[in-house]
């Protein structure tokens, strides 16, 4: 059986997977710019938040960074 693409990620699996890596950010990159989604800057932090909250920036948000292969 083939593995799953990780564009194929469920929602919670992104998120699990974000917490891991957000967690061993430093805190001063965290305020970095990581994607540029509608035109507006999205940090660490400010991609925390909207995952945590599960809005649909941060769907879009988990969706980019995973195509990236974070």
């Amino acid at each position: 059986m083939p593995k799953p693409d990780k564009k194929d990620l469920s929602f919670e699996e992104g998120l699990s997977r974000f917490l891991k890596v957000y967690a061993n950010i430093p805190i001063n990159l965290r305020k970095e710019i990581i994607l540029v989604i509608d035109d507006e800057p999205i940090t660490w932090n400010a991609a925390y938040v909207e995952i945590k909250n599960k809005t649909e920036l941060g769907k879009k948000i988990l969706l980019n960074l995973n195509s990236v292969k974070f």
